[in-house]
């Protein structure tokens, strides 16, 4: 008897030519959105293997809807806090995930996001679409270079590290990194150095979180946290939304909008007098919480926060060998083999 393969999403088509060449009893989500929570309890009775992504909740719902003979759950993801790891391994049902895989692609669009929030890209663009680009004006537009900066690391991984490493082909001029544990790799290749968070928050001009969610960063980025750094840091978040307290960046966001509005030398004194109040310079965020954030969101409407839909792994490279990656690993489990990408 063929196994009971349920794939949330279509996948990307080197893989999904794959997929359909294994024989497998099949339910697959074939819309270019999330699979509704009631089709995924329906469909998911039965199933020796569930292929999921992020936006799947594998939890103890789930798992009494598939049924005993459930073999394996692969995320098509590096993180995997959609999934209540406990409960499945209860169960003694495999764990597959995508280690590694992301990294370069992560740390182009974090680099990306970087220079963007700095250099003001969001309203240089608007100001070509719209019409209200007229005149070069020597203050019009006027962001801050990388060079001889102090880059902030939250999370010296390999995502963190791959970061570093793009940053400091850019000029900045010393590295600074906060997390679990000292990386020599990091100490002795980028002459980076180990800190307290804390000291992090207060030294550096660019903050890049590049770090897990867990219980321990769930909400880091507090308002407390962004009143500690400098007026006019760069924040970038590129790892996951949990990490920030949404809110807080809000009223940060709220506080220093002003600054980022168009100079003109009739507006220096009152821009002036924004950037001294101001607590944080520029943000880049490619992940949120909600996701997708809805487009009424305030965070929206501030001219000096750049938003991107969680496309930090969107590259076809990345994308295919995270689906097979995936795929390895449902075949894997279903032969009841060690996957080899388990968690």
């Amino acid at each position: 008897m063929a196994p009971k393969v349920l794939v949330s999403r279509i996948l990307p088509p080197q893989t999904q030519a794959k997929l359909l060449q294994q024989g497998f009893e099949m339910y697959q989500w074939q819309e270019d959105c999330a699979i509704p929570r009631n089709v995924l309890l329906e469909k998911v009775k039965g199933v020796d293997a569930i292929y999921c992504l992020f936006t799947e909740r594998i939890d103890e719902e789930l798992l009494e809807a598939a049924g005993p003979q459930l073999k394996v759950v692969a995320t098509m993801s590096v993180g995997y806090d959609h999934i209540d790891v406990k409960a499945v391994k209860a169960r003694n049902i495999k764990i597959g995930y995508t280690p590694g895989v992301l990294t370069d692609a992560t740390a182009d669009l974090t680099v990306l996001l970087t220079l963007g929030a700095s250099r003001r890209i969001k309203e240089g663009i608007r100001a070509a679409e719209e019409g209200s680009w007229t005149t070069w004006g020597p203050t019009w537009l006027c962001g801050s270079q990388i060079t001889n900066k102090t880059l902030g690391i939250v999370g010296m991984g390999r995502i963190g590290e791959a970061v570093a490493h793009r940053m400091k082909a850019f000029g900045v001029s010393h590295i600074v990194y906060s997390g679990r544990s000292r990386k020599a790799t990091a100490e002795k290749n980028l002459n980076a150095e180990y800190v307290p968070f804390e000291s992090l928050l207060t030294e550096s001009d660019i903050i890049a979180v590049c770090c897990a969610l867990t219980d321990e960063t769930r909400d880091l980025f507090n308002y407390e946290a962004f009143k500690k750094m400098k007026k006019t840091a760069i924040f970038v978040n590129s790892a996951r939304g949990g990490i920030v307290q949404q809110d807080d960046l809000g009223k940060v966001v709220d506080n220093t909008s002003n600054c980022y509005n168009s100079l003109d030398l009739c507006k220096v004194s009152q821009t002036v007098r924004a950037l001294e109040e101001n607590l944080i310079g520029a943000v880049g965020l490619d992940v949120t919480t909600p996701e997708p954030l809805p487009a009424s969101h305030k965070l929206y409407t501030f001219p000096n926060c750049l938003i991107l839909p969680h496309v930090g792994s969107a590259t076809l490279e990345t994308r295919e060998n995270m689906a097979q990656m995936t795929l390895d690993n449902i075949l894997a489990g279903l032969r009841d083999e060690t996957l080899p990408f388990g968690i």
